[in-house]
């Protein structure tokens, strides 16, 4: 039980530190948490919280608090899943109950205003990082399936200006069919039952 708790405790409080000193949004704090989690406390693998990252921006909902349900159910089932959502939605919570009581004092203020300029310089270039760092796992896998995808994902966003959910919609499809494929394969040859 004393290891449980010890577990509890490293949940809430890594991922109540990771979403309070997070700017910028999910796709900020995925790194930060492949760091902590995988590298740091190793509970999950670097491959296994890429596929949390997955699946959780293809989810509905806070990027980061879709990957901290899942990133803590794996670690310890659903109060695991409880604890990481609670360290995570706090500290946006108590920001933005404090910014509410003060907004008009904030609204106005020039270094204020300065403070969030820089921030946003700061938080192009962490998703830039997340981009290259995750891109280049998904290269040196040489999968060509995985490539095709990412790189068509981009270029119907950024240069087609294709609405973002139908871009999820068809790499779920290509998704399931390359896993259907496998399956396939895998009951010919015996591997799977």
């Amino acid at each position: 039980m004393s290891n449980k708790k010890h577990i509890y405790r490293k949940l809430f409080t890594s991922t109540f530190y990771l979403s309070a000193f997070t700017f910028g949004g999910g796709f900020v704090i995925i790194p930060l948490m492949k760091k902590k989690f995988a590298d740091d406390l190793p509970w999950v693998e670097e491959g296994e919280m890429l596929n949390l990252a997955a699946i959780a921006q293809s989810s509905p909902g806070a990027v980061a608090v879709n990957a901290a349900i899942l990133l803590g159910y794996r670690v310890a089932g659903i109060p695991g899943a409880l604890v990481t959502i609670s360290g995570t939605i706090l500290p946006p919570f108590i920001t933005i109950s404090v910014i509410s009581f003060f907004y008009t004092a904030f609204r106005d203020n020039n270094v204020i205003n300065a403070v969030l300029k820089g921030m946003q310089a700061g938080v192009a270039a962490v998703i830039a990082d997340v981009v290259l760092n995750l891109g280049s796992k998904v290269l040196k896998e040489k999968d060509t399936v995985s490539a095709a995808i990412m790189a068509g994902a981009f270029i119907t966003t950024f240069f087609l200006d294709i609405n973002v959910i139908y871009i999820i919609l068809v790499c779920g499809c290509i998704g399931a069919v390359k896993i259907f494929i496998q399956m396939k394969k895998a009951r010919k040859d015996g591997d799977f039952p």
